[in-house]
């Protein structure tokens, strides 16, 4: 306030000689202070603008040629502060030059702070989609990412921040946020009783994005079910199971369950066994394991574990087939199942070894 005095009496002693009219009193202020204040009120808004639309634009300019994208975020934060928060800030500088009823000194200082809260509130939302958006690209380069997910916890994140600002402007006008929040205890506990399981699904929902047991994209099984994963939501995540319907679980039966997660495999594991009847000559029983190697051998993305003569089974000579498939797609190893599986049925049929079933055989002789 001793700056503005000062200002003052060195204009009234510049221009002493204005005309009388200037010196006229209306509502405790001269004409003359009107005219300083609207001085005043226009320089600011001047600066501000040369502010807004050259030193920022060129601001931006210079960021774009740079390699750091940060820059450009701290940019976007700064201009992302409105006019109507400079207008404000204008009108209160320009009012410091004349006598204001009581009211405006209490409440303009008040609508600046909340405007300058909302703004703030407005830079940290750049900040946390940089922020998201940085997560998603670093999650593209494992090349499987979770996009809703990390837009879900960006969400939530701006929910978090406008509460607490809301918070703050609540304080601002001096309501007593103790005393607000133990009046709305009792209601508080008797509305979370009546959604706690969707408060238990939400905070599942925020531990799969934390904790990350599986991503869009991977192909998990829960007890009997299995699927690929679609979406994961705040309330329940849904699957594209194989027969082609979609699955729908809750987050809380997702996190309480034990999940087999296929997509994480880098490589997959099977096994079986080929019988044979009891009646196959050892000539071709020796044959078999190498046989099999060769249908292994040609079949892209395969990699032979072990084929040998395991046991006498109750019905049959049990070989033991396994190998593995380097690849975690379903769809594929089903495919190359397959083609194992017809190769290993042509090079027996082609060598007249029969393939037995687990039964018994009953030969009648004459």
């Amino acid at each position: 306030m001793i700056s503005v005095a000062i200002i003052k009496d060195y204009l009234y002693q510049t221009l002493n000689n204005r005309p009388e009219a200037l010196d006229r009193v209306y509502w405790d202020n001269t004409l003359f202070d009107y005219l300083i204040a609207f001085f005043v009120f226009l320089t600011v808004v001047l600066i501000l603008r040369i502010f807004k639309e050259v030193v920022i634009v060129e601001l931006r300019r210079l960021a774009r040629r740079t390699a750091n994208k940060f820059d450009d975020v701290l940019i976007r934060m700064i201009d992302s502060v409105g006019w109507p928060l400079y207008a404000l800030f204008s009108f209160h500088l320009a009012l410091l030059f004349i006598k204001t009823p009581a009211i405006i000194g209490k409440y303009l200082p008040t609508a600046i702070y909340v405007f300058a809260v909302y703004y703030i509130i407005k830079a940290i939302q750049v900040l946390i989609d940089y922020s998201t958006e940085r997560a998603i690209t670093e999650d593209e380069k494992d090349g499987k990412v979770d996009r809703p997910g990390l837009r879900f916890v960006g969400k939530v994140m701006k929910i978090i921040i406008w509460a607490i600002g809301f918070i703050i402007i609540l304080r601002s006008f001096g309501y007593n946020i103790t005393a607000l929040a133990a009046s709305l205890g009792i209601g508080g506990i008797a509305i979370a009783f009546a959604l706690q399981n969707v408060l238990a699904d939400i905070f599942a929902s925020f531990s799969i994005d934390i904790d990350r047991p599986f991503r869009v994209g991977d192909f998990i099984s829960i007890g009997e079910e299995m699927g690929r994963v679609k979406s994961i939501g705040i309330k329940s995540t849904r699957l594209q199971s194989l027969q082609g319907e979609e699955l729908i679980v809750s987050n809380k039966e997702l996190t309480n369950s034990r999940i087999h997660n296929f997509g994480q495999m880098e490589k997959r594991r099977t096994s079986f066994m080929v019988g044979i009847p009891y009646d196959t000559p050892l000539k071709k029983m020796e044959k078999i394991p190498g046989l099999i190697k060769d249908v292994l051998k040609k079949t892209k993305g395969v990699e032979i574990d072990r084929v040998y003569f395991k046991e006498f089974g109750a019905f049959n000579l049990g070989f033991e087939v396994a190998y593995f498939f380097q690849s975690a797609d379903f769809n594929d190893f089903v495919k190359a199942r397959e083609k194992i599986n017809f190769g290993i049925k042509k090079v027996l049929d082609k060598e007249n070894i029969f393939i037995a079933s687990q039964g018994l055989r009953v030969v009648a002789k004459k």
